[in-house]
């Protein structure tokens, strides 16, 4: 019998201090290259979207390399990028990501959670979100020690 998978990731991470550094003139570009980095890591994209203060990922990832050595590579990568390109002066991404398995049936609703951030944040901070995420995936979290802010960083 040969060996299957299908292994889809909802991604999240935050710019440092979610300050919004991502502007919408880079975004598609900074998206491009995100999608360009997955695929080096024998992944792919299936979408990307966020505001100027975090990003959104969904992709398939491989078995053959952890989340966690992944989600590293991309935001190393893609800080390098802007900082290179002349985007901005400094990008860092916040400390830590969220990182959610995605049954194949949910795909396309995460998609279109994915594709209507701009619509979503105008209502809703990043905070806010994240923590409901971490409370729907019933993963238990300390607040005080959550985000990271430029006096208790």
């Amino acid at each position: 019998m040969g060996s299957f998978t299908r292994l889809t990731y909802h991604i999240v991470f935050a710019t440092k201090y979610r300050k919004p550094s991502i502007k919408e003139n880079l975004q598609e570009r900074l998206y491009e290259y995100i999608g360009g980095t997955l695929r080096a890591r024998k992944g792919h994209l299936i979408e990307i979207g966020g505001v100027g203060d975090h990003v959104h990922i969904l992709a398939g990832l491989s078995p053959s390399l952890a989340v966690s050595d992944v989600v590293r590579d991309v935001k190393a990568s893609s800080s390098k990028w802007m900082r290179e390109e002349g985007h901005v002066d400094k990008c860092e991404w916040q400390k830590g990501y969220g990182a959610f398995t995605v049954s194949y049936d949910r795909i396309e609703a995460i998609r279109n959670y994915i594709r209507n951030q701009k619509e979503h944040h105008r209502t809703r901070t990043f905070q806010e979100e994240y923590i409901d995420f971490l409370k729907r995936h019933g993963l238990e979290f300390r607040l005080e020690y959550l985000f990271e802010d430029e006096h208790n960083g």
